[in-house]
């Protein structure tokens, strides 16, 4: 294999990779993947042109209220396989915009939006830790604590956890993290106000949280 890290590639060696991406296709995305590689890419270069390239317009599409779900997790899937074989088990860890931990929050065992916005943080930089649906406030704070991360995500598709919503930030100034900062979404929590729910910000798409996300780390996108 080529590793030559200074080849010379224009951007739309990379088109085909952004197309199996946006189609959802696994294999072929691997596949343009390996042939990057080999003629010389760098992981960094396939990441921001390819990756990076097909999260950006799966955003504009979003943007141009073209949202499909199923395009998106289908995207993503596609982009951790992509992921994987940049960065095998026991290779290097990629460099990382901040840490962010995510939670659908105890009383909703829904997780298809937190897991559809941890693909889109994965994908455009970002370490995600994930504590999963169902969680406890305090398992949450442990995590935030432990990880030393930036921000805290938290997901609803059920109303009744909005009084649950409304307590985590208190919960972070009593244990001095009142720095992290905290995003909601899912169906429940869309509806409100961040004011209302107490929360930093509240998306409409995964895509909005990450642009928040950009603009606290100074990433651009």
């Amino acid at each position: 294999m080529n590793m030559n890290k200074y080849a010379i590639m224009n951007d739309f060696e990379f088109d085909l990779l952004v197309e199996s991406l946006l189609d959802g296709d696994q294999n072929n995305s691997v596949l343009e993947t390996r042939r990057l590689l080999d003629a010389g890419a760098g992981r960094k270069q396939i990441i921001t042109l390819g990756i990076e390239s097909a999260m950006q317009q799966l955003d504009a599409r979003c943007t141009a209220e073209q949202f499909n779900l199923l395009e998106i997790m289908l995207c993503g899937r596609a982009v951790m396989e992509v992921m994987k074989e940049l960065y095998p088990p026991g290779a290097p860890a990629p460099e990382t915009k901040a840490t962010i931990v995510l939670a659908s929050l105890q009383g909703d065992v829904h997780d298809l939006g937190k897991n559809i916005f941890k693909m889109v943080l994965t994908a455009t930089g970002y370490r995600v830790v994930d504590c999963g649906k169902d969680c406890p406030l305090e398992k949450l704070i442990d995590a935030i604590q432990r990880e030393n991360a930036l921000a805290v995500g938290i997901s609803g598709l059920i109303t009744t956890i909005i009084p649950q919503a409304r307590r985590v930030r208190d919960k972070l100034i009593e244990r001095g993290l009142g720095r992290v900062k905290t995003l909601a979404g899912g169906a429940a929590l869309k509806q409100a106000t961040a004011e209302s729910i107490q929360v930093d910000f509240v998306g409409q798409t995964a895509f909005d949280g990450a642009r928040y996300l950009d603009q606290l780390t100074g990433s651009k996108r």
